[in-house]
């Protein structure tokens, strides 16, 4: 709870008004006193005088010791009739008691009562009474509440979300696109229902499953399912939560936790983006971060220490295996490392039929099309695909979604929102030329992705693309199909050379370079497709702590470097030059496509295959193998 300015009035203005009350009680107790002998008119202590001397007075009654006298005395302006006047006395009028007594008139002293006194007092102390109060009862509020002040000698327990039944809504029958990865896990919810069909030949329960894959592949969703199906308690945390600015808290946080659940085994726990914690120990310049590597210290023995933790599965999930300690992935604390992967084909139509089941679909719309043209989609990519789609449905007000939605949806998804079309200009034309070239070297070169579309509606920052889609699944890529990427790749650059001049290329090509150069250097250095022979000579991760950056060496020398400069020139010229010998030998049918495509600012990629196919001069094999 948050304390606020508005809280506090409303606890203080009441205060202010009771204290306000009663000090207007305190004051006006002397007029209550003095009941029916009130005065309601004034006379002047020098008025008072004379009329004592003159015999006028007939009674004097004192009050507030002394200081107010109620007079009885005989106005000669009223027929001589009696009148109650009020006179506020002197403070020192010593001679006034004498004057009183010397002329015989009825005197009477009044006392204060102490009722003033008591309600004075009560005045006084109810407002720092109630401000005390009202700041008690916003602690105790507030230590009730997470992150409250009271909270402040909690920092050691867990912050883990626990569940005695697991109801997260999901089972492993919605999950698809990781059939490997469930087998795996649905074993280990077997052990938890089942832990005697294992121990009756000596198999002993996993201690810790690694889930392991790129980001939105599935990880945290199979740990839901797991929790929905084993029907165990579960303990779900990250690890970032470990971690805290004091140091120790991380390494009680974990002892909290498996004392926690060494009390309700056998149970799961799940901690999600364990590499928040679990780094190597030791790395980067000056060591590592002391209250981080306690923390995995402290996880590495409650995992398999000396005591054990019988009945306690861990399931983690990361995308960064490669930075996790070695002691952390050893057999004994997480005896199994689970892939959860980007789908195949046959996965990507799994997982688009779960995602499909609460979406209305067109009768023309085909999932396994949908799952072809989506090649490296993970399970996340693919859901947010099919929600793209249906909000485009719904924007065009449209009953169902159709194959038109989705084909927008993947372009989207891809490339980013659709921009305003070019109008017809010089500047419409290099682009339609330069998607062109990459659409004809495509077409035209045999290890090649097909076509699937070119367009000159801008998506992103590109103010054209042309879109490939493989036609089956590629585990393993040739040297002839990386080549013929290359080549692909340079197609746009090669148009515009040929088409406008080299002093009129655009800087369009700017990423079809880049990714130019990081192939054939990954041929070079990594896939031994060069002169230079079968040699790796980069490791494929970069460097993940800044200390190894800073002081690792290079794998190679200075004379290797220059070579494999050559090469990769070598490799890049070459690509370069049989791109731009097809666009001449092509230049009819490009300059029709030209044509069609400014007119229509979408070819697909069967129409574009049949107008191709009327003119076609297809490159020999032998100008694919790079020479130096």
């Amino acid at each position: 709870m948050k304390f606020s300015w508005r809280t506090l009035l409303l606890w203080t203005l009441p205060a202010l008004v009771i204290g306000f009350f009663l000090f207007q009680g305190t004051f006006s107790t002397t007029e209550a006193n003095m009941g029916n002998n009130t005065a309601s008119t004034r006379m002047s202590y020098g008025r008072f005088l004379e009329y004592i001397e003159g015999g006028r007075v007939a009674s004097v009654d004192l009050y507030e010791n002394g200081r107010t006298a109620i007079v009885q005395a005989i106005d000669p302006d009223l027929d001589n009739r009696l009148q109650k006047l009020r006179v506020d006395l002197p403070g020192n009028s010593p001679e006034l008691i004498t004057k009183l007594r010397e002329a015989n008139i009825a005197l009477d002293s009044h006392p204060m009562q102490s009722n003033g006194l008591i309600w004075g007092l009560l005045g006084n102390l109810l407002f720092p009474v109630l401000l005390i109060g009202a700041l008690f009862f916003l602690f105790r509020r507030s230590n009730n509440m997470p992150g409250g002040p009271g909270q402040a000698m909690n920092f050691g327990k867990s912050k883990a979300r626990f569940m005695m039944e697991a109801k997260t809504g999901v089972m492993f029958d919605d999950v698809a696109g990781i059939e490997e990865a469930k087998e795996e896990l649905q074993e280990v919810v077997t052990f938890l229902k089942l832990p005697e069909k294992f121990t009756a030949v000596g198999a002993k329960i996993p201690k810790g499953v690694l889930l392991v894959g790129p980001p939105g592949t599935g990880k945290t969703l199979l740990a839901k399912a797991i929790a929905g199906e084993a029907g165990v308690p579960f303990f779900s945390i990250s690890g970032s939560e470990f971690v805290e600015m004091f140091v120790g808290v991380g390494a009680s946080r974990v002892r909290d936790l498996f004392k926690k659940a060494k009390e309700n085994a056998p149970c799961l726990i799940f901690i999600d983006e364990i590499d928040a914690v679990g780094r190597q120990r030791g790395a980067g310049i000056g060591g590592g971060n002391d209250e981080r590597e306690q923390t995995l210290n402290q996880l590495l023995t409650e995992m398999d220490g000396f005591e054990g933790n019988t009945g306690i599965i861990i399931i983690a999930a990361t995308n960064r295996p490669d930075v996790l300690d070695s002691a952390l992935m050893r057999p004994g604390r997480f005896d199994r490392q689970v892939t959860v992967d980007t789908p195949d084909i046959k996965g990507r139509i799994g997982v688009l039929e779960v995602h499909a089941r609460n979406k209305k679909l067109a009768p023309e719309i085909s999932l396994e099309a949908i799952a072809r043209r989506t090649p490296g989609f993970s399970g996340a990519d693919l859901a947010n695909l099919l929600n793209e789609a249906a909000i485009l449905t719904a924007r065009r007000r449209k009953e169902a979604i159709t194959m038109l939605e989705v084909d927008d949806a993947v372009d989207r998804v891809i490339a980013g929102m659709e921009g305003t079309p070019l109008v017809d200009s010089k500047s419409k034309r290099l682009i339609a030329y330069h998607e062109v070239g990459h659409a004809i070297v495509g077409t035209l070169l045999k290890d090649h992705d097909p076509v699937q579309k070119v367009t000159l509606i801008p998506r992103g920052q590109a103010q054209g693309l042309t879109w490939f889609t493989p036609n089956e699944e590629q585990g393993l890529t040739s040297k002839s199909q990386l080549m013929a990427r290359i080549s692909g790749a340079l197609g746009g650059r090669a148009a515009e050379e040929e088409v406008f001049g080299y002093d009129e290329v655009t800087t369009g090509a700017g990423g079809d370079l880049q990714m130019v150069s990081g192939m054939a250097r990954q041929m070079v250095t990594r896939f031994g497709m060069s002169d230079l022979g079968p040699l790796s000579l980069e490791s494929q991760s970069g460097e993940v702590f800044l200390g190894g950056g800073l002081m690792s060496r290079s794998e190679y020398s200075e004379k290797v470097a220059a070579r494999i400069d050559d090469q990769v020139k070598v490799i890049a010229e070459q690509a370069h030059q049989l791109a731009r010998k097809i666009i001449r030998d092509n230049r009819e049918v490009i300059d029709r496509l030209v044509d069609l495509l400014i007119e229509k600012e979408t070819i697909g990629g069967e129409e574009l295959r049949q107008i191709v196919a009327e003119y076609t001069i297809v490159p020999e094999k032998e100008q694919f193998v790079p020479q130096l």
